[in-house]
């Protein structure tokens, strides 16, 4: 029985050693250790022994068990630590490599623009308003004074989806939204997305972004919205911004004007930019016009009020001197790294 002892040390330590997978020690430890194992299997046998001889063989038995265990446990641990070592050695980073660059979004030129108009009106006291890019006939035209005769009517100019569904061809729908719902005094500007049925080319688009004003309360005259506007173009474009107004004609406005900036290109001398005008055209406004104020239950004795409406993609292009609106809608990276 001790030669069974020592040969089954013996071959034990011998099929260790050549065991490379972690996997494979359990059905070692099975096959030698374990209830049923070759180890078990002599001790067993125990029992024919004689009196003297039993204690001399469990001794044996239990050093072979423990050398045996010992030999498992150092090879499980050597086995592990190549285990590592092969893993670290192929998750390894080469740390003189260059890294990743990360691309930054940025804001569009057309935002950036919008939140620095809002800023600047915020900071007078105005609101900001928001309404619905599918309009009625009513908001849209009719109760902006604009008779069922009126050019902008034309479906050449405006998208109907049926005789009083379009989409709106400007935000002063939301001035007379407001009108309906607010008392006097009522200092708000409406930018949002209108729609026209223009061909695409460097200055004209389907879709595009305007900005409306409105101010209503007792005593306003035309010289607040010259103030208003000129303080608008001096803080986007400078302080020697010059700005004129020259007398024109909407049906919702009375007086009315159409505002020109100075062109930034020439400073007024005349350049292919301004077509030779020295100036830029950039907006409309005027008074509100009586009628208006009637129609949104404001009486026109008591109050007046300006308006005026701006397109964010002109004043967009003035500011960066980008000579195609189709810029700004294509998402070119080349064209939007610049900003």
């Amino acid at each position: 029985m001790k030669e069974q002892l020592t040969s089954i040390e013996e071959r034990a330590k011998s099929e260790l050693s050549g065991i490379s997978d972690i996997k494979l020690l359990e059905d070692f430890r099975v096959r030698f250790l374990g209830k049923k194992g070759e180890l078990t299997a002599i001790l067993k046998q125990m029992g024919k022994l004689s009196a003297e001889e039993r204690p001399v063989i469990g001794q044996l038995a239990n050093k072979v068990r423990s050398d045996i265990e010992e030999a498992l446990n150092a090879r499980k641990e050597e086995l592990k630590s190549k285990a590592e070592e092969l893993r670290l050695k192929a998750e390894r980073l080469d740390v003189t490599l260059p890294g990743k660059k990360t691309k930054i979004g940025r804001a569009h030129p057309l935002q950036v623009t919008l939140e620095q108009v809002e800023e600047v009106f915020l900071g007078m006291g105005f609101d900001i308003v928001e309404g619905p890019e599918v309009e009625t006939d009513h908001y849209c035209f009719e109760a902006l004074n604009m008779p069922k005769h009126h050019p902008a009517r034309d479906t050449q100019d405006t998208f109907y989806i049926n005789e009083n569904v379009l989409l709106r061809t400007q935000t002063s729908s939301v001035q007379i939204r407001t009108m309906e719902n607010r008392k006097p005094p009522i200092r708000i500007i409406s930018p949002g997305r209108v729609y026209r049925s223009d061909a695409v080319d460097a200055t004209h688009s389907p879709l595009f972004h305007q900005i409306e004003g409105l101010v209503i309360d007792k005593g306003i005259t035309m010289a607040d919205l010259k103030g208003t506007l000129e303080l608008l173009m001096k803080r986007l474009y400078g302080e020697e911004t010059q700005v004129r107004f020259r007398p024109h004609h909407f049906p919702y406005t009375e007086p009315s004007a159409e505002v020109d900036l100075m062109c930034f290109n020439c400073h007024g001398k005349g350049c292919s930019m301004c077509k030779q005008e020295g100036w830029v055209e950039l907006l409309g406004s005027g008074m509100v016009h009586p009628k208006v104020l009637e129609e949104c239950g404001i009486d026109p004795e008591v109050y007046s009020g300006f308006a005026f409406g701006i397109g964010l993609e002109r004043i967009t292009m003035g500011r960066y001197s980008i000579n195609d609106m189709r810029l700004l809608y294509e998402n070119d990276m080349r064209f939007l790294e610049q900003f």
